[in-house]
């Protein structure tokens, strides 16, 4: 399949679909006339792609455990292959780390909100949890 197929099939934009051949994560067959031909598994293998990425994942460490993951039921499902465990526990600890950062920084915002002269107890939305993207 082109390109255009396998980003209707998978709803991921053709640019988004070259960067990952760039980063080494979809190996498309070259045809004579220079066209990328997709493989029916690269629909999943984009799944992977993204499922690995949402969770947060770089793509350079996406290529060293990409061969690890297979379907279970439609949805990704990573092996316990060399590395693949050791990868995922040092994300884990770096998200979490992230988090705590930012749970400093915004009790020092907090802070720095209460004490500014006439605002009172009023917090506004510095106590409240903000969605995503917010």
């Amino acid at each position: 399949m082109r390109i255009g197929a396998l980003a209707r099939e998978t709803g991921v934009s053709p640019r988004l679909l070259r960067y990952y051949e760039e980063q080494g994560l979809l190996r498309p067959v070259r045809l004579a006339n220079g066209y990328r031909e997709y493989a029916g598994s690269d629909v999943v293998t984009v799944s992977h792609i993204r499922a690995l990425l949402a969770a947060g994942l770089p793509t350079a460490v996406i290529a060293q455990v990409l061969h690890c993951v297979h379907d279970e039921g439609g949805r990704p499902t990573p092996s316990a292959c060399p590395g693949m465990v050791e990868h995922l526990e040092r994300e884990r600890a770096r998200i979490a780390e992230a988090m705590a950062r930012l749970g400093t920084e915004r009790q020092a915002l907090d802070t720095l909100l209460a004490a500014i002269p006439g605002r009172g107890d009023r917090r506004g939305t510095a106590g409240r949890e903000q969605p995503a993207g917010a």
